[in-house]
């Protein structure tokens, strides 16, 4: 009954390397967006306030 659920198996090494990429880089990409959603807010509270920046 859940023969149509299951994803399509790749079929090569190259198939299998390209998804462990993509997987790698859909992970990445959403803790990067995660680091600079939180510096936003970390400088959206700061009001301003000098000295608090960490960037170099």
């Amino acid at each position: 009954m859940s023969q149509g659920t299951a994803p399509p198996k790749p079929k090569n090494a190259k198939a299998i390397r390209e998804d462990r990429l993509k997987a790698a880089l859909k992970a990445n990409m959403g803790r990067r967006k995660a680091q600079a959603r939180a510096r936003r807010a970390e400088k959206t509270t700061d009001n301003g306030q000098a000295g608090q920046d960490t960037e170099g």
